[in-house]
């Protein structure tokens, strides 16, 4: 395994990047300074099954007496159902101030079983053990958890960083194609906002990634949770470089709204898009290249990703609806919208105040 440290001054933490992370939980958690102890394991059904029995042994081995929580599959267990479900387990599991949650699954569990333990007792400790590619490369660094509200995604939430990120590269060959080249996706967003070597790189070997060679994966994970590391160092509350790391998400979290959050459209699948859209319409206000927006549409759709919304079956979306979604993301102040726009592959820059009209026109025949 390789490691770093998240360097975030009192709430600094270790991450872990390599095959066997799982069987090392235990370990890793006391030598993160975590007391033996009560604990609660959240995850979902399909990840229990494949992963559960490992992760609930190595704590054992270690001293912590952990009950584990099931929760559906899926993005709609980031609900206000779901969560009351994880803080009724962490009241029968007797959790106090010197327990600790580990988060086992993908970005659903880890936003909800991160948002839990930052409110649980004002704070219990937070492990994120991701197990997608989605996860391991982008939601369980930086410390945003939350759920979704149903007119928009990650609307209640808060800012927790975890104590302990453990990434088992070994368990994304049980990931569906789909879902493996969802988490793709944020992998590809980090060479588009500030490492243009590493995108070319991707470009020749993404491929290999995708295929799960083990030195192009390590090398594509590490990179990704380092830059992501960095950047969160320098802005740990989304005040200024860290928004870079939403490029695309405006877009596609409009998207996911409009599909119901369901897996219609995986959320890595709507950051495909949102980038594609992104890119496309900093080629309208002349902000960047049509030759760098063709690469990056290029890129992606041989990757197997949509790049169209007609590829899924929103291509008859009136703009104004569009709009109205995303007028509800996060990022909105004061009712302007705010957009990660490219100025060149490997540079891009937050736009505070989005120009609506232009805006409105170009996803008018985008949609059509």
């Amino acid at each position: 395994m390789h490691s770093f440290r998240v360097k975030l001054g009192h709430d600094a933490h270790p991450v872990y990047v390599g095959a066997g992370a799982l069987e090392q939980t235990g370990r890793l958690a006391r030598k993160a300074g975590l007391a033996a102890g009560r604990a609660l394991i959240v995850t979902d059904a399909n990840v229990a099954r494949l992963f559960g029995e490992r992760v609930t042994a190595s704590l054992a081995e270690s001293g912590f007496t952990a009950r584990t929580l099931e929760v559906a599959p899926g993005e709609q267990s980031k609900s206000f159902a779901t969560l009351e479900q994880v803080f009724d387990a962490m009241v029968e599991a007797e959790l106090d101030r010197t327990s600790t949650v580990f988060a086992l699954g993908g970005g659903v569990v880890g936003d909800l079983a991160g948002f839990a333990a930052a409110t649980y007792m004002r704070g219990v400790a937070l492990v994120q053990i991701p197990t997608t590619m989605v996860a391991q490369v982008d939601s369980s660094l930086g410390g945003k958890t939350a759920i979704n509200h149903p007119r928009a995604k990650n609307l209640i939430g808060a800012f927790y960083q975890p104590r302990l990120v453990l990434a088992d590269t070994s368990v994304l060959g049980s990931l569906p194609r789909r879902e493996l080249l969802a988490g793709y996706a944020e992998i590809v967003k980090y060479g588009l906002i500030r490492d243009a070597e590493f995108f070319a790189w991707l470009e020749a070997d993404g491929h290999r990634v995708c295929a799960l060679a083990p030195e192009a994966l390590r090398h594509s994970v590490l990179t990704s949770c380092a830059m992501k590391a960095e950047i969160v160092a320098g802005d740990e509350r989304e005040e200024g470089d860290r928004a870079l790391l939403n490029f695309g998400h405006t877009f596609g979290h409009a998207l996911e709204t409009e599909t119901g959050f369901s897996s219609r459209l995986l959320h890595g699948e709507a950051v495909a898009l949102g980038m594609v859209l992104a890119t496309d319409l900093a080629v309208k206000l002349d902000l960047v290249g049509a030759d760098d927006a063709l690469r990056v549409r290029r890129h992606l759709a041989d990757c197997g990703l949509p790049t169209r919304l007609a590829e899924i079956g929103l291509d008859g979306i009136p703009a104004e609806r569009l709009l109205g979604h995303m007028s509800k993301d996060k990022k909105v102040r004061d009712g302007r919208i705010t957009l990660i726009l490219p100025r060149r592959i490997g540079d891009a820059f937050v736009m505070k105040n989005a120009p609506i009209e232009k805006l409105r026109e170009f996803l008018t025949p985008a949609a059509a």
